[in-house]
């Protein structure tokens, strides 16, 4: 008989409805399960800004107190908090960490995001899974003889000191940036790095909000941008900044309130880690490609594609000891921050790289959204996602294939990718061309065409 896993058991995380999927009871059952799994010893703890975050995390810590682990409770903080104490104490015995976050979900949903020793992430097939069925068998171990101690610490001065390294600090100029919290974790490090940098911030929905009053935070929505873009505009900014709601993904503005896709955004930092390691690997998923891997090896880097998701890309970076690896969804992983995923880390690269720069930040990428147009991610809630894609493959059967992840198919002049979303019914488009934007146009609308003719 196959198990009814809890609903809020994802491919990559936890992530559910508060409190019907994902409350304090069940909480304090996957802090069992975590420990048990995993046989930890050590972990740390935070949570975000959800009104449902500190009862939930309370109940995690339990739960993993009664297992015999000490936890150690970073309060309110970002994910990459988390990623950045798992890798930097690990030393001291640390082999775990949680944050209890649900990112740009809408507010009355919660979720936790798992690591094991070194910042290593948790997945469905890496120990999520285990631990749900645990859970829904009964199956949990009894409680340990003695419970496990918790301590309060504050590591943010820690933390800062790390994202400082990947700047020369007396090299920046006194740019002006425009930096929307979203009401998220995001402004409280801003503020502490604000001593340490020339910089003129204009904070927006800067203060911790729970219930969210400016809205979700996902700048990826394009509702979500106008107003940063006006806020560029009117204080003439040198660029815009956006984070989502537990900070571990940054989103740009060019001082014109222009939204830059994330797909360039992989291409500068590639270039200016590279700067710092020439003959480095670099990562990039098979979305979109070709500015990538060209900008790589003109600066004498080593493109690789590898595929999409946290997991995939953290597991490839570690075998090939890649310096930074690119999601166009704006995740920028840093080997020298446990290979994790950082939304502090790319803004002050793109600060000092303006800094060194005489052009402004709308010209540093005009030649490349020029080189290589893009039709940005179209989603389409489909009912046979694997039924499309065959479709789409029989009718592009002449060009190049590649199955990294999903369906890529290169002709000279343009190429797509077509995948199956890891967490939701949606199959995902990207396509771009070589120099064309008609062409990337026309052969948009004729792959939409021939989706939602089979959907």
């Amino acid at each position: 008989m196959e198990l009814t896993l809890p609903p809020c058991f994802k491919a990559y995380d936890i992530r559910g409805k508060v409190p019907e999927e994902l409350n304090a009871e069940l909480a304090e059952k996957i802090g069992r399960a975590y420990a048990a799994v995993f046989k930890l010893r050590k972990v740390v703890v935070g949570h975000d800004i959800r009104l449902s975050s500190m009862e939930i995390a309370d109940a995690l810590t339990a739960g993993l107190q009664s297992m015999g682990v000490e936890v150690i409770d970073l309060g309110l903080c970002g994910t990459e908090e988390i990623y950045h104490a798992a890798f930097s104490m690990e030393e001291s015995g640390v082999d775990g960490g949680v944050i209890v976050t649900a990112s740009h979900n809408p507010a009355d949903y919660n979720g936790m995001k798992f690591v094991v020793r070194g910042a290593r992430p948790v997945t469905g097939e890496s120990g999520l899974q285990d631990m749900a069925e645990m859970i829904v068998t009964d199956s949990l171990p009894v409680e340990a003889e003695k419970s496990g101690s918790k301590e309060d610490l504050d590591n943010k001065k820690k933390y800062v000191e790390h994202l400082l390294t990947y700047v020369d600090t007396k090299r920046l100029k006194p740019l002006t940036v425009v930096v929307n919290s979203g009401n998220g974790c995001a402004g409280a490090i801003v503020d502490l790095l604000e001593p340490f940098l020339p910089f003129t911030f204009i904070k927006m929905h800067h203060d911790p909000d729970g219930t969210f009053p400016h809205g979700v935070p996902n700048p990826l929505l394009p509702q979500n941008r106008a107003e940063t873009a006006d806020m560029v505009r009117q204080h003439g900014a040198d660029m815009g900044i956006g984070w989502d709601g537990d900070f571990d993904r940054c989103f740009f503005w060019d001082e014109k309130g222009n939204f830059i896709e994330g797909y360039y955004i992989v291409g500068l930092l590639a270039v200016e880690m590279l700067k710092k390691e020439k003959g480095a690997k670099i990562l990039f998923d098979p979305r979109l490609i070709w500015n990538t891997e060209e900008l790589v090896r003109e600066a004498g880097g080593v493109p690789i594609m590898t595929r999409t998701g946290h997991a995939f890309i953290k597991e490839r970076m570690r075998k090939e000891d890649a310096i930074y690896g690119g999601e166009m969804s704006a995740h920028h992983y840093f080997r020298d921050f446990g290979y994790c995923d950082s939304g502090m880390i790319p803004w002050l690269l793109v600060a000092s790289l303006l800094s060194r720069s005489d052009a402004p930040l709308s010209e540093l990428i005009r030649d490349r959204i020029a080189a290589f147009p893009v039709s940005g991610e179209i989603n389409n809630r489909v009912n046979d996602p694997d039924g499309i894609i065959s479709a789409v493959e029989e009718k592009y059967d002449d060009g190049i294939k590649d199955y990294t992840d999903g369906l890529s198919v290169a002709y000279e002049n343009f190429r797509f990718n077509i995948r199956k979303s890891n967490t939701e019914p949606l199959l995902r488009l990207n396509v771009e061309s070589r120099g064309d934007v008609e062409l990337m146009k026309e052969k948009t609308g004729e792959i939409l065409k021939l989706i939602k003719r089979k959907m």
